[in-house]
């Protein structure tokens, strides 16, 4: 029988990926539809009481619909910019995949992580995270993985219990 593993991938994360990963925290769950039924009832006063109100109060509606529309993503975007240009995120990253765990190295920096300390796996629309706590998280776009990724995915289904791994 041929040995698969190690998986190995080298991720180097653009300010388009670190976008998409903003956007992804930003607008999922409560958060998300408080934004979207805020910028909805924004437009919809504006288009409705156009004629009747005055000019300041037109300009508020305005500055509402666009803040999550526009406003934040635009923002989220000029930070991933910012963050992309950081030593971490410029030096490629490299992520080996086997019956153990997950070896992150990053230039000389070796970090074994055992499948017991994956917090939890999630997909994104174009990637998957990899939560080792509520603060760190590595990203895995699609892009990266290429024909990789259905080995990865059986690999973290075998490996990880069903709580642990959402939309794998």
């Amino acid at each position: 029988m041929e040995e698969k593993y190690p998986i190995v991938i080298e991720v180097k994360l653009t300010a388009k990926d670190l976008w998409k990963f903003s956007m992804y925290h930003s607008y999922q769950g409560l958060q998300g539809l408080f934004n979207i039924i805020f910028s909805a009832a924004a437009v919809f006063l504006l288009i409705t009481t156009w004629n009747s109100n005055s000019t300041p109060y037109r300009v508020l509606l305005v500055i509402c619909a666009l803040m999550f529309t526009v406003w934040q993503p635009g923002i989220l975007y000029l930070k991933a910019v910012r963050q992309a240009k950081t030593p971490m995120i410029q030096n490629p990253m490299t992520l080996s995949f086997d019956e153990e765990g997950i070896l992150v190295s990053q230039g000389k920096e070796n970090l074994p992580i055992a499948w017991e300390n994956v917090g939890k796996v999630d997909r994104g629309k174009d990637m998957m995270i990899l939560y080792m706590d509520r603060v760190h998280a590595y990203l895995l776009p699609d892009s990266i993985m290429g024909e990789k990724k259905a080995d990865i995915r059986g690999l973290m289904k075998e490996k990880l219990p069903p709580e642990r791994r959402k939309r794998i």
